[in-house]
């Protein structure tokens, strides 16, 4: 019994041990391609930040200018600006890595899931990063604009301060816009009954609210640009969500359809 025991340990140390260099090559591949990525958009950095800044460069008065308020500000920032959008752009190597690594220990039912959900939880990231670059900014930046006038005040942004109020701003609007994914997953899962999630409609439309009045400027405005998404965002995650109702043959089949990975008793 004893020898039986350590050759199970060992087992499972050597299997734990693999899964983790697989987990470690994965994790090189995905920092490779975002390296990769920003080292070809490096020379445009100055350009990339320009195209990023444009909406509050819009705002601001004829002549208006950002600023620049630390010494290595002007260097770090578009870089920082570079290093997001390399990501943006190698983020679908990122996910199929992740997907590469998690694949074998799903059912077959889950694996078919898994593209579909990649793909639109993407797609719906970066339409919510576009909502917020396209329309929430220039409406935001012009509605504050508005407020230095009766006050003789010049509206000059520092870089890197703009920078962190972008990319709050982006990821607020990037999550709240992969509602929908999260709503289908919760109800494929049988993590939470479509009935329910419809039951409970009155208070995520107040949480939505809330929440935009955590993350967003302190106007009315910008609120209502995020919590009205949301709340309709919530309202396609439920009519989508209608067609992954988890059926009795699915449960069924997972009990003949296993993942390799699981160990036999």
């Amino acid at each position: 019994m004893t020898e039986k025991n350590s050759t199970e340990d060992s087992g499972l140390q050597e299997s734990f041990l693999s899964h983790l260099f697989e987990l470690r090559d994965r994790i090189i591949k995905s920092v490779l391609a975002i390296i990769v990525v920003f080292v070809c958009l490096v020379y445009w950095a100055p350009d990339i930040f320009h195209l990023f800044s444009q909406p509050l460069l819009n705002a601001l008065p004829s002549g208006g200018k950002m600023i620049v308020t630390d010494v290595t500000g002007s260097f770090f920032v578009p870089m920082k600006v570079t290093m997001l959008v390399a990501f943006l752009i190698a983020l679908p190597v990122v996910m199929y890595q992740l997907w590469a690594f998690i694949a074998p220990g799903l059912y077959q039912h889950e694996r078919k899931l898994i593209v579909p959900l990649v793909v639109s939880s993407y797609s719906l990231f970066i339409f919510g990063m576009a909502f917020a670059y396209f329309l929430v900014f220039p409406t935001v930046f012009e509605f504050m604009a508005s407020y230095n006038a009766p006050l003789g005040a010049e509206m000059s942004t520092d870089i890197d301060k703009y920078l962190g109020f972008a990319m709050n701003t982006f990821l607020a609007f990037g999550l709240t816009f992969e509602v929908p994914v999260v709503v289908v997953v919760l109800v494929r899962m049988g993590m939470v009954p479509l009935a329910k999630l419809r039951e409970i409609r009155p208070y995520v439309i107040v949480g939505a609210f809330v929440v935009s009045a955590i993350v967003t400027p302190p106007d009315v405005l910008s609120q209502l640009l995020l919590a009205i998404p949301m709340t309709l965002l919530y309202e396609l995650g439920l009519l989508i969500a209608r067609f992954y109702v988890p059926k009795p043959s699915d449960d069924d089949s997972d009990t003949t359809t296993k993942p390799d990975t699981q160990a036999t008793t």
